[in-house]
């Protein structure tokens, strides 16, 4: 192998994981840093990792990386990165740690909100819950211009954000908007015996998101078929891996799989043999 592509909470760790890889040295490659890492609010709101492309000194620059093909722009509508208006965290904790990573098909309260979407429009209105009272707080010490609204139950509750920083508050591929949802269960199951689903949208961003996963994961199995190999998608939260595997579930061409650890676990679509 002379070339890859490896991500990592540090530049240092992403390119540690592609030396070990390639069974080379420091000073045989040629190291491209394609991402800065970053940490955001409380350490895990709009946390992005590192991305290098390692090569092999002599090899040609142009090949392309066999271990992550990107995922084609038109499938990636990414939300538009803002300004962050907070200060940075001495809290390095990541949110793949907060985050249960339970298989992507077995049932997940937190991450699974397949279901819960058909179920949010018969939710009656709600102007007073935990969930919405703290979500409230955050919006404001981010310094955020949004509007929320809940629907809730004894069960459930949704709450969707409007307003002109909705991008700050999705993230990158809706990184601060999970962290943030995860927060607001904590807060409102804290003290509750009976767990309550707590799901946070802005804008539709939820069924859009997953309608493009949809897409991609289409996509993505008929490249594997046409080519012969298998495709490596991009590291994805457990929920999105969840919406790439029951795509394909049905497929009878290809096989779905994942690996390697949080925050870097990804899909491998695979052509059946």
């Amino acid at each position: 192998m002379d070339v890859t592509e490896k991500w990592g909470d540090s530049v240092d760790e992403a390119v540690d994981l592609a030396l070990k890889e390639m069974h080379l040295t420091r000073d045989e490659v040629e190291v491209e840093v394609l991402e800065e890492p970053s940490r955001g609010f409380l350490g895990i709101v709009g946390h992005e990792l590192a991305k290098v492309r390692v090569t092999r000194k002599g090899a040609e620059k142009e090949e392309k990386a066999e271990e992550t093909p990107a995922a084609p722009a038109e499938e990636e509508q990414e939300e538009p990165k803002k300004e962050r208006r907070w200060k940075k965290n001495t809290n390095k904790k990541p949110l793949s740690e907060l985050i249960d990573a339970d298989e992507e098909l077995t049932p997940d309260p937190v991450m699974d909100e397949l279901d819960f979407h058909k179920k949010m429009k018969e939710l009656p209105d709600c102007e007073d819950h935990a969930a919405l009272t703290f979500l409230k707080d955050v919006i404001s010490d981010m310094g955020l211009n949004l509007e929320a609204k809940a629907k809730a139950d004894d069960e459930d509750v949704y709450i969707e954000l409007s307003g002109p920083d909705c991008g700050t508050i999705i993230g990158r591929r809706g990184q601060t908007l999970d962290a943030i949802q995860y927060l607001t269960s904590l807060v409102v199951n804290k003290e509750h015996e009976k767990y309550i689903k707590v799901v946070i949208d802005a804008e539709d961003y939820r069924s859009r998101r997953e309608k493009t996963l949809e897409q991609l994961a289409n996509k993505m199995a008929r490249k594997a078929v046409k080519a012969h190999r298998s495709m490596k998608l991009d590291p994805m939260n457990p929920y999105e891996r969840k919406v790439i595997h029951a795509t394909l579930q049905a497929d009878n061409k290809v096989t779905t799989r994942s690996e390697g650890q949080d925050p870097y676990r990804r899909v491998v679509i695979e052509p059946k043999r």
